[in-house]
């Protein structure tokens, strides 16, 4: 389910001090009910073997369907053709990582996942948050998955994406493939969550 962006931006997060310079571009609660403890599951599921999905580069997408799964392919093939995707565009070199932004505390604690097979790297995990982020020509993206009460005793996540769009160009392209994400890739994506949640035990 989507939520208002005041989901996100009400809460106590971390990433508020780590990214004070990034808007928030959606707000979904993911269907994952748990206890207070198992967000490091949900991590672990998005992680293994890098089946977690991100436009960004070519490589395997664990979000089900033909939509999705061609909407992903064109992504890849146009960063193929225009350069997006470049590592001249990527972390450390057109934009540097967050993690040089990190406080002690955050910097010092166990490092978390990376999502593997696309181009996520793991920023911050706490007990309740876990960051990681990405970049190309388009667009510097933080994907936050916060822990969160349902409001009757129980957890759940939640996911939202942060970004810092490349001047116009990424302003324009983010508004771009917006009806995309929303019609083709956030359903699909939230319904294989939903089935590895309740095919995996806790």
């Amino acid at each position: 389910m989507r939520l208002p962006k005041t989901a996100h931006t009400s809460r106590p997060w971390r990433i508020h001090e780590i990214a004070p310079d990034f808007q928030v571009e959606d707000v979904w609660a993911l269907p994952t009910p748990g206890g207070p403890d198992d967000l490091p599951r949900l991590i672990r599921q998005l992680s293994p073997g890098g089946d977690a999905a991100a436009p960004g580069r070519a490589g395997p997408t664990p979000v089900p369907g033909l939509l999705p799964r061609a909407l992903f392919a064109t992504r890849w093939k146009l960063g193929a053709w225009f350069g997006w995707d470049k590592p001249d565009a990527g972390l450390g070199t057109r934009v540097g990582s967050l993690r040089d932004r990190l406080p002690a505390d955050l910097r010092d604690a166990p490092r978390g996942p990376d999502l593997r097979a696309v181009p996520f790297t793991f920023v911050f995990q706490t007990h309740d948050e876990w960051a990681a982020e990405m970049a190309n020509k388009t667009v510097h993206t933080v994907m936050h998955i916060g822990w969160v009460p349902d409001g009757a005793g129980g957890h759940h996540g939640q996911m939202t994406v942060l970004v810092k769009p490349n001047g116009k160009f990424g302003t324009a392209y983010m508004a771009a493939i917006k009806p995309f994400r929303y019609l083709g890739v956030y359903p699909a994506l939230l319904k294989s969550i939903a089935h590895r949640w309740q095919s995996t035990p806790a």
